[in-house]
Protein backbone atom coordinates (compact mmCIF):
# COMPACT_ATOMS: atom_id res chain seq x y z
CA UNK A 1 0.00 0.00 0.00
CA UNK A 2 1.18 3.65 -0.56
CA UNK A 3 -0.16 6.08 1.69
CA UNK A 4 0.09 10.31 2.37
CA UNK A 5 0.87 11.58 4.94
CA UNK A 6 -0.81 14.91 6.52
CA UNK A 7 0.54 16.34 9.44
CA UNK A 8 0.02 13.40 12.17
CA UNK A 9 -2.29 11.44 9.35
CA UNK A 10 -1.34 8.68 7.48
CA UNK A 11 -4.19 8.12 4.67
CA UNK A 12 -4.05 4.99 2.21
CA UNK A 13 -3.79 6.51 -1.13
CA UNK A 14 -5.77 3.96 -2.87
CA UNK A 15 -9.29 4.14 -1.67
CA UNK A 16 -12.78 2.56 -2.40
CA UNK A 17 -15.59 4.78 -3.71
CA UNK A 18 -19.52 4.28 -3.48
CA UNK A 19 -20.93 6.56 -5.73
CA UNK A 20 -24.10 4.37 -7.01
CA UNK A 21 -23.64 1.33 -4.79
CA UNK A 22 -27.25 0.92 -3.10
CA UNK A 23 -27.15 -0.05 0.72
CA UNK A 24 -27.64 -3.50 -0.31
CA UNK A 25 -24.72 -3.05 -2.62
CA UNK A 26 -22.28 -1.10 -0.57
CA UNK A 27 -23.34 -3.05 2.25
CA UNK A 28 -21.45 -6.00 0.68
CA UNK A 29 -18.96 -4.42 -1.37
CA UNK A 30 -17.29 -2.86 1.76
CA UNK A 31 -17.04 -5.83 3.49
CA UNK A 32 -15.31 -7.13 0.49
CA UNK A 33 -12.86 -4.73 -0.25
CA UNK A 34 -11.76 -4.59 3.75
CA UNK A 35 -10.98 -8.20 2.77
CA UNK A 36 -8.97 -7.81 -0.21
CA UNK A 37 -7.52 -4.88 1.57
CA UNK A 38 -8.70 -1.57 1.46
CA UNK A 39 -8.49 0.25 4.27
CA UNK A 40 -9.77 4.06 2.68
CA UNK A 41 -13.23 3.90 2.23
CA UNK A 42 -15.78 7.13 0.23
CA UNK A 43 -19.10 8.01 0.83
CA UNK A 44 -21.33 11.37 0.90
CA UNK A 45 -24.95 12.29 1.59
CA UNK A 46 -25.97 12.45 -2.03
CA UNK A 47 -25.02 8.61 -2.39
CA UNK A 48 -27.76 7.84 0.16
CA UNK A 49 -25.43 4.83 1.00
CA UNK A 50 -24.43 5.84 4.38
CA UNK A 51 -26.42 3.21 6.28
CA UNK A 52 -25.16 0.57 4.21
CA UNK A 53 -21.53 1.81 3.90
CA UNK A 54 -21.39 1.57 7.92
CA UNK A 55 -23.05 -1.66 8.09
CA UNK A 56 -20.29 -2.74 5.44
CA UNK A 57 -17.32 -1.07 8.06
CA UNK A 58 -19.34 -3.54 10.98
CA UNK A 59 -19.67 -6.55 9.20
CA UNK A 60 -15.82 -6.41 7.92
CA UNK A 61 -14.65 -6.57 11.88
CA UNK A 62 -12.04 -3.72 11.29
CA UNK A 63 -11.57 -1.92 14.33
CA UNK A 64 -11.99 1.94 13.68
CA UNK A 65 -9.02 2.97 14.16
CA UNK A 66 -7.90 0.54 11.21
CA UNK A 67 -9.69 2.56 8.29
CA UNK A 68 -10.15 5.58 7.01
CA UNK A 69 -13.54 6.96 5.84
CA UNK A 70 -14.96 10.47 4.22
CA UNK A 71 -18.10 11.55 3.75
CA UNK A 72 -19.59 14.39 2.34
CA UNK A 73 -22.23 17.31 2.66
CA UNK A 74 -24.58 18.06 0.16
CA UNK A 75 -24.71 21.62 -1.08
CA UNK A 76 -28.19 22.37 0.09
CA UNK A 77 -27.13 21.81 3.60
CA UNK A 78 -24.57 24.49 3.79
CA UNK A 79 -26.30 26.97 6.22
CA UNK A 80 -25.09 27.01 9.60
CA UNK A 81 -27.36 24.74 11.39
CA UNK A 82 -28.18 22.62 8.61
CA UNK A 83 -25.01 21.25 8.41
CA UNK A 84 -24.34 20.47 12.07
CA UNK A 85 -27.56 18.60 11.89
CA UNK A 86 -26.84 16.87 8.75
CA UNK A 87 -23.27 15.50 10.00
CA UNK A 88 -25.21 14.44 12.99
CA UNK A 89 -27.54 12.34 10.79
CA UNK A 90 -24.87 10.78 8.44
CA UNK A 91 -23.26 9.23 11.92
CA UNK A 92 -26.43 7.92 12.67
CA UNK A 93 -26.66 6.10 9.58
CA UNK A 94 -23.03 5.26 9.83
CA UNK A 95 -23.48 4.25 12.88
CA UNK A 96 -20.33 5.73 14.25
CA UNK A 97 -19.39 8.45 16.69
CA UNK A 98 -16.99 10.43 14.36
CA UNK A 99 -15.87 10.19 10.62
CA UNK A 100 -11.90 10.76 9.81
CA UNK A 101 -12.47 13.37 6.57
CA UNK A 102 -15.91 15.54 6.04
CA UNK A 103 -16.01 17.33 2.72
CA UNK A 104 -18.34 20.18 1.54
CA UNK A 105 -19.26 18.18 -1.70
CA UNK A 106 -20.15 20.88 -4.30
CA UNK A 107 -19.28 24.84 -4.11
CA UNK A 108 -22.29 27.07 -4.41
CA UNK A 109 -23.33 30.70 -4.18
CA UNK A 110 -26.72 29.78 -2.07
CA UNK A 111 -24.58 30.52 0.80
CA UNK A 112 -21.82 32.55 1.93
CA UNK A 113 -18.94 30.17 1.71
CA UNK A 114 -18.14 32.09 5.06
CA UNK A 115 -20.81 30.77 6.38
CA UNK A 116 -20.31 27.31 5.45
CA UNK A 117 -17.15 27.24 6.09
CA UNK A 118 -17.55 28.15 9.89
CA UNK A 119 -20.15 25.62 10.62
CA UNK A 120 -17.55 22.99 8.98
CA UNK A 121 -15.03 23.66 11.35
CA UNK A 122 -17.48 23.78 14.08
CA UNK A 123 -18.76 20.14 13.10
CA UNK A 124 -14.63 19.60 13.35
CA UNK A 125 -14.44 21.40 17.33
CA UNK A 126 -17.64 19.38 18.58
CA UNK A 127 -15.09 15.92 17.15
CA UNK A 128 -17.66 14.55 14.69
CA UNK A 129 -14.64 14.64 12.39
CA UNK A 130 -10.73 14.52 12.20
CA UNK A 131 -10.51 16.59 9.57
CA UNK A 132 -11.79 18.55 7.14
CA UNK A 133 -11.67 19.45 3.15
CA UNK A 134 -13.28 20.56 0.10
CA UNK A 135 -14.48 19.10 -3.33
CA UNK A 136 -14.84 20.35 -6.92
CA UNK A 137 -13.65 23.17 -6.12
CA UNK A 138 -11.44 25.33 -8.51
CA UNK A 139 -8.35 27.19 -7.59
CA UNK A 140 -9.94 30.63 -6.83
CA UNK A 141 -12.63 29.05 -4.47
CA UNK A 142 -9.62 26.96 -3.35
CA UNK A 143 -7.99 29.90 -2.43
CA UNK A 144 -11.21 31.57 -0.78
CA UNK A 145 -12.10 28.35 1.63
CA UNK A 146 -8.46 28.36 3.10
CA UNK A 147 -9.11 32.12 3.88
CA UNK A 148 -12.16 31.64 5.71
CA UNK A 149 -10.91 28.42 7.73
CA UNK A 150 -9.60 27.68 11.06
CA UNK A 151 -8.42 24.51 10.71
CA UNK A 152 -5.88 23.24 8.15
CA UNK A 153 -7.94 21.90 4.82
CA UNK A 154 -6.94 18.00 3.96
CA UNK A 155 -8.24 17.57 0.91
CA UNK A 156 -9.67 18.65 -2.60
CA UNK A 157 -11.86 15.43 -4.24
CA UNK A 158 -12.19 16.42 -7.52
CA UNK A 159 -12.99 14.62 -11.03
CA UNK A 160 -9.02 13.51 -12.08
CA UNK A 161 -8.23 11.42 -14.92
CA UNK A 162 -5.61 10.64 -17.81
CA UNK A 163 -7.92 12.84 -19.85
CA UNK A 164 -8.45 15.70 -17.47
CA UNK A 165 -5.91 18.08 -16.90
CA UNK A 166 -5.60 19.26 -13.43
CA UNK A 167 -2.53 20.82 -13.02
CA UNK A 168 -3.67 23.88 -12.22
CA UNK A 169 -5.80 22.20 -9.07
CA UNK A 170 -2.78 20.51 -8.25
CA UNK A 171 -0.30 23.24 -7.84
CA UNK A 172 -2.97 25.03 -5.77
CA UNK A 173 -3.70 22.50 -3.47
CA UNK A 174 0.06 21.26 -2.96
CA UNK A 175 0.70 25.05 -2.59
CA UNK A 176 -1.69 24.87 0.20
CA UNK A 177 -0.14 22.04 2.15
CA UNK A 178 -3.56 20.07 0.90
CA UNK A 179 -4.09 16.36 -1.12
CA UNK A 180 -5.88 15.69 -4.04
CA UNK A 181 -8.31 12.69 -4.35
CA UNK A 182 -9.19 11.70 -7.67
CA UNK A 183 -12.82 10.51 -7.82
CA UNK A 184 -14.47 9.14 -11.74
CA UNK A 185 -10.56 7.69 -11.76
CA UNK A 186 -10.76 5.31 -14.95
CA UNK A 187 -12.97 7.93 -16.67
CA UNK A 188 -16.43 5.73 -16.61
CA UNK A 189 -13.98 2.79 -17.45
CA UNK A 190 -13.04 5.01 -20.85
CA UNK A 191 -9.50 3.59 -20.28
CA UNK A 192 -10.35 0.25 -20.63
CA UNK A 193 -10.15 0.91 -24.65
CA UNK A 194 -7.34 3.04 -24.79
CA UNK A 195 -4.44 2.16 -27.12
CA UNK A 196 -1.84 4.25 -25.55
CA UNK A 197 -2.81 2.47 -21.63
CA UNK A 198 -3.43 -0.88 -23.33
CA UNK A 199 0.51 -0.64 -24.81
CA UNK A 200 1.79 0.85 -21.56
CA UNK A 201 0.12 -2.37 -19.29
CA UNK A 202 1.39 -5.04 -21.90
CA UNK A 203 4.83 -3.91 -21.16
CA UNK A 204 4.21 -4.01 -16.91
CA UNK A 205 1.30 -7.14 -17.58
CA UNK A 206 -1.10 -4.95 -16.48
CA UNK A 207 -4.15 -3.90 -17.63
CA UNK A 208 -4.97 0.25 -19.04
CA UNK A 209 -7.37 0.84 -15.64
CA UNK A 210 -4.46 -0.72 -13.17
CA UNK A 211 -2.16 1.72 -15.20
CA UNK A 212 -3.94 4.68 -14.73
CA UNK A 213 -4.04 3.38 -10.95
CA UNK A 214 -1.02 3.37 -10.82
CA UNK A 215 -0.64 6.77 -12.63
CA UNK A 216 -2.40 8.79 -10.02
CA UNK A 217 -0.58 6.89 -7.31
CA UNK A 218 2.67 7.71 -8.14
CA UNK A 219 2.15 11.49 -8.45
CA UNK A 220 3.04 13.35 -5.42
CA UNK A 221 0.12 14.62 -3.25
CA UNK A 222 -2.76 12.36 -5.38
CA UNK A 223 -5.21 9.51 -3.87
CA UNK A 224 -7.69 7.87 -6.20
CA UNK A 225 -10.85 6.32 -5.22
CA UNK A 226 -12.11 3.73 -7.71
CA UNK A 227 -15.56 2.43 -7.30
CA UNK A 228 -16.30 -1.16 -8.47
CA UNK A 229 -19.40 -3.46 -7.69
CA UNK A 230 -17.78 -6.56 -8.38
CA UNK A 231 -15.87 -7.77 -6.07
CA UNK A 232 -13.48 -9.23 -8.82
CA UNK A 233 -12.88 -5.70 -9.95
CA UNK A 234 -12.28 -4.38 -7.05
CA UNK A 235 -9.14 -7.12 -6.34
CA UNK A 236 -7.57 -6.01 -10.12
CA UNK A 237 -7.95 -2.28 -9.18
CA UNK A 238 -6.09 -3.32 -5.49
CA UNK A 239 -3.20 -5.12 -7.36
CA UNK A 240 -1.42 -2.43 -8.70
CA UNK A 241 1.68 -2.09 -5.77
CA UNK A 242 3.94 -4.60 -7.37
CA UNK A 243 4.96 -2.13 -10.03
CA UNK A 244 6.10 1.45 -11.23
CA UNK A 245 5.64 3.50 -14.20
CA UNK A 246 8.74 4.71 -15.69
CA UNK A 247 9.14 8.76 -16.17
CA UNK A 248 8.39 8.30 -20.44
CA UNK A 249 5.33 6.42 -19.43
CA UNK A 250 4.10 8.78 -16.86
CA UNK A 251 4.39 11.68 -19.66
CA UNK A 252 2.86 9.81 -22.43
CA UNK A 253 -0.61 9.34 -19.82
CA UNK A 254 -0.39 12.88 -19.01
CA UNK A 255 0.03 13.65 -22.89
CA UNK A 256 -3.64 12.13 -22.62
CA UNK A 257 -5.44 15.09 -21.17
CA UNK A 258 -7.76 16.95 -23.56
CA UNK A 259 -9.49 20.03 -23.47
CA UNK A 260 -13.53 18.22 -23.87
CA UNK A 261 -12.00 15.32 -20.87
CA UNK A 262 -13.94 16.21 -18.32
CA UNK A 263 -17.17 14.01 -17.49
CA UNK A 264 -18.99 15.69 -14.72
CA UNK A 265 -20.24 18.44 -15.23
CA UNK A 266 -23.65 19.50 -13.45
CA UNK A 267 -25.22 22.28 -14.43
CA UNK A 268 -24.76 23.98 -10.81
CA UNK A 269 -21.02 23.18 -11.38
CA UNK A 270 -18.60 26.24 -10.69
CA UNK A 271 -16.79 27.78 -13.34
CA UNK A 272 -13.35 25.18 -14.01
CA UNK A 273 -10.10 25.86 -14.32
CA UNK A 274 -8.92 26.56 -18.18
CA UNK A 275 -6.46 23.57 -18.62
CA UNK A 276 -2.89 24.93 -18.22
Amino acid sequence: MIYRNWQDTKIPALGFGTYELNNDEAAKMIAEAAKIGYRHFDTAQMYHNEQGVGQGLKNSGLARDDYFLTTKVWYDKFQSGDLQTSVVESLRKLDLDHVDLLLLHWPTDDVPLEETMAALNEVKNLGMTRLIGISNFPTALIDQAVSLTDAPLTVNQVEYHPYLDQSKVLESVRAHDMLLTAYCPIARGNVMKDATLKAIGEKYGKSPVQVTLRWLLQQDSVMAIPKSGSPKNAAANFDIFDFELSKNDMEAIHDLANPNGRLIDPSFAPEWDKAA
